[in-house]
């Protein structure tokens, strides 16, 4: 009778370290990319990207030809980002850096690579600080990521007036900034929330070349003016005229709360207290329906 035979296995260190060398190496290349802006010229080996990731095995085809263009060219993706890509799918490990970890989450997940994207999301956790976080946040709402969006609105609600004051939170699509601005849990006042919305729509209308109150159209009515103080709400409206960022009737609700001195029970969130509001005379008016 035959004796069944038996899988052994070698060292896998000398193993990684082999293919690891090939990673942009043009020894026995078959094929040349041009990344990023900076165009850098990378090599690789057709056989092992195909037979790793479908969008590869798409893109490069089942051989060499003129459908193929060389080299080819991924102006998207940045080249440190890309030889992240091919580290792992040649040696299955990748070494991950916070400053580029978010670009390559962003390949990983255009390329399919689902092992790549579970890995980067994990290292993004763990190294989540105040200067990442609307950086992450915005991946997570592009990509449709839900846990990733999750913890980064949570870290945004306990570290409020640090994160706003980051570039990241000015490059903010609407869509991602618009759940921020509903959250109860924000550490921070309504006057300085009102005045990092004007800050970002200020930059988007510059990037955008729209008019201000354009821009902060979708997002601007999550602001609680009814927050605000009299005083507050005045200097406000006077700013508003010169520099419009919010609707008259919006301040009109606010000042319709002052004068009834009751809140919107109906509407609830405008007259909402958040985590971080500083105490005002009047908000003890604030919790009384209209009748």
């Amino acid at each position: 009778m035959e004796t069944p035979g038996l899988v052994v296995h070698g060292e896998s260190a000398p193993f990684s370290t082999a293919l690891r060398s090939l990673v942009n190496n043009p020894l026995y290349s078959d094929v040349r990319f041009v990344v990023g802006q900076e165009r850098q010229e990378v090599f690789a080996h057709r056989c092992l990207l195909a037979c790793r990731c479908n969008f590869f095995q798409r893109l490069l085809g089942p051989e060499p030809g003129p459908a193929v263009p060389s080299p080819v060219v991924l102006s998207t993706v940045p080249a440190d980002a890309f030889l992240a890509v091919l580290e792992f799918l040649y040696t299955n490990r990748v070494k991950l850096c916070r400053h580029s970890v978010l670009e390559v989450l962003t390949a990983a997940v255009e390329y399919g690579l689902e092992e790549l994207r579970q890995l980067c999301l994990e290292f993004v956790v763990k190294v989540l600080d105040v200067e990442l976080v609307c950086e992450a946040l915005q991946v997570a709402v592009t990509f449709g990521l839900g846990p990733l969006q999750e913890r980064c609105i949570a870290f945004i609600e306990a570290h409020s007036q640090e994160a706003f004051r980051t570039r990241g939170f000015l490059e903010l699509s609407a869509p991602a900034l618009l759940p921020l601005l509903r959250s109860d849990k924000l550490c921070v006042d309504e006057a300085e929330l009102v005045l990092a919305a004007r800050s970002w729509a200020r930059v988007g209308a510059a990037v955008l070349e729209r008019p201000v109150a354009e821009v902060a159209a979708p997002v601007v009515r999550e602001l609680r003016l009814a927050l605000l103080a009299p005083a507050e709400l005045s200097a406000l409206e006077e700013q508003n005229r010169r520099e419009p960022l919010i609707p008259m009737e919006q301040i009109v609700e606010a000042w319709k709360c002052h004068a009834l001195r009751r809140g919107d029970a109906a509407r609830g969130a405008p007259c909402r207290r958040r985590r971080g509001t500083l105490p005002r005379e009047h908000h003890r008016f604030l919790d009384l329906p209209f009748k």
